[in-house]
């Protein structure tokens, strides 16, 4: 499994979690809790046109003087989302996200949200898969007769 593809199959079918782009930080952060999740998606009508994160609230929310219950989520979204297709390996979903220091990965095909992937995730399938090569290549140490 080195791909998101192959990874959104492992993982099952999971909700995404939104809120529309007129919600606030408060509703959010509700839909976030109840769902014990660390992103929503941020809609408008059927389109993505962010994501909100506990980072982002905790960086662009109280600190900066904002009120979760009068915040709209549009000030402290991220618009512009690092995004990856069904076609991306697992291992350059992890060089994206050491890269722009982000957790949350939306999955795009034809324009349209099919997944999010997270960091946890994406270590778990690449753990999955150095454990794999790592008992292939054992397996093939002891039957090549090696004796160390």
């Amino acid at each position: 499994m080195n791909t998101v593809k192959a990874l959104l199959e492992s993982i099952g079918k999971r909700p995404h979690h939104s809120v529309a782009s007129n919600a606030t930080v408060l509703d959010a952060l509700r839909v976030m809790a109840e769902a014990n999740v660390g992103a929503v998606m941020v809609m408008e009508d059927d389109r993505v046109v962010g994501i909100f994160t506990e980072r982002d609230y905790a960086r662009k929310g109280e600190l900066q003087g904002r009120c979760a219950k009068d915040t709209p989520i549009r000030e402290v979204m991220v618009q512009k989302m690092v995004t990856v297709t069904p076609e991306t390996t697992v291992d350059q979903c992890m060089a994206l996200m050491k890269q722009f220091h982000i957790r949350h990965l939306p999955v795009v095909e034809n324009n349209q949200m099919v997944g999010l992937i997270s960091l946890r995730d994406v270590m778990e399938a690449a753990i999955r898969s150095r454990e794999s090569e790592i008992r292939g290549l054992e397996n093939y140490i002891l039957s090549s007769g090696f004796q160390g």
